[in-house]
């Protein structure tokens, strides 16, 4: 089966890759590995993020978007290179039309870049779109409705809060605050707390497992072990869900913060839509156990989280794909 058309959310966590017909085919990280004498790219996603903090000197993990836009041209393009022929199979010789998300405050720089590097990889047309956009669509939101909707998608490296309404942005806000900052706040916590310093990946690890947004009487524990910053030797810490919250404290309420402003720039008669219906969150950092209650006890307005909300985004990129010249009137230019 030729495979003519690609969806790609295009995450500074972790890239997921939708193609019609055939569903989610790539979860990986968004990393790629290379060789430091030669410049040449050895691992992408997985067996790459695998190389983070064990690989000599001369091979590097890079992650080459920051903040949802790329940060190296040329290693995104060799990220896109290997995911879009992964996703096209061996023997296909023809190019697809890629749709791809992007953050909703992107630059028309930055939009050219993401499209060129697209093109360039081996896609025929690429589309961009907003991220909000595509998370309300893969999140079942009917987005050309006339009552408004709000969005709340908290990746890896960018929170964007959005209202919705008529197949289009009203108001919103992008926070370089997400799932890539909370893996740091856990990091320092723990080294502040324990005088215990814990990799990157650990971090994630105890966030995924443990992670909450606002402290509970069921609360839970983790392991995690690192390096006594003391002794210098391997030594174990038994942290609980309630340090984890304390942790993100501050970060939560910067990103429950910009989610005010973005009512306050909203017309009331949208603002009483979301209120009747609630807040849909969506993202991969929306797991945090207890989330939707901190962001209804923070705005007071209901708060769901999407289902399979990692896959929000990626099945946005789907709907669009499969009604493509419908929606070309909603996508962003194309290069």
């Amino acid at each position: 089966m030729f495979t003519t058309k690609i969806g790609i959310d295009l995450g500074t966590a972790n890239t997921v890759i939708y193609v019609p017909g055939r569903g989610f085919i790539i979860n990986e990280p968004t990393i790629v590995a290379l060789s430091k004498p030669d410049n040449t790219v050895l691992a992408v996603g997985g067996e790459a993020k695998e190389m983070i903090g064990r690989t000599p000197d001369e091979i590097v993990a890079y992650r080459p978007l920051k903040d949802g836009v790329i940060a190296d041209y040329y290693i995104t393009k060799a990220m896109l290179t290997y995911f879009i022929a992964k996703a096209r199979g061996r023997f296909n010789i023809f190019r697809p039309d890629v749709v791809i998300s992007v953050p909703a405050g992107i630059t028309q720089t930055e939009r050219r870049a993401v499209v060129n590097a697209a093109r360039e990889a081996g896609a025929r047309n690429a589309f961009v779109v907003r991220e909000p956009v595509l998370a309300a669509l893969g999140a079942g939101i009917p987005i050309n409705a006339r009552s408004g909707n709000m969005v709340i998608n908290m990746g890896g490296g960018t929170s964007e809060v959005a209202v919705i309404a008529l197949g289009n942005i009203v108001s919103w806000t992008s926070l370089r605050i997400a799932g890539n900052k909370f893996d740091a706040a856990i990091t320092e916590y723990i080294k502040k707390k324990y005088a215990l310093a814990i990799g990157e990946q650990s971090a994630e690890v105890v966030k995924i497992n443990i992670g909450a947004a606002m402290p509970s009487k069921n609360k839970m524990d983790y392991n995690v072990r690192g390096r006594d910053l003391l002794s210098g030797l391997p030594k174990d810490v038994k942290i609980t869900s309630d340090e984890i919250a304390e942790a993100l404290n501050h970060l939560l309420l910067e990103i429950a913060a910009s989610v005010q402003n973005v009512f306050n720039d909203t017309p009331p008669e949208l603002v009483a839509d979301i209120m009747e219906k609630g807040v849909i969150l969506s993202g991969g950092s929306v797991q945090l156990h207890h989330l939707p209650d901190f962001f209804e006890r923070f705005l007071g307005v209901p708060a769901y989280v999407a289902e399979d909300p990692l896959f929000c985004v990626a099945r946005g990129t789907g709907i669009i794909l499969n009604h493509l010249d419908t929606y070309k009137r909603t996508l962003l230019n194309k290069r």
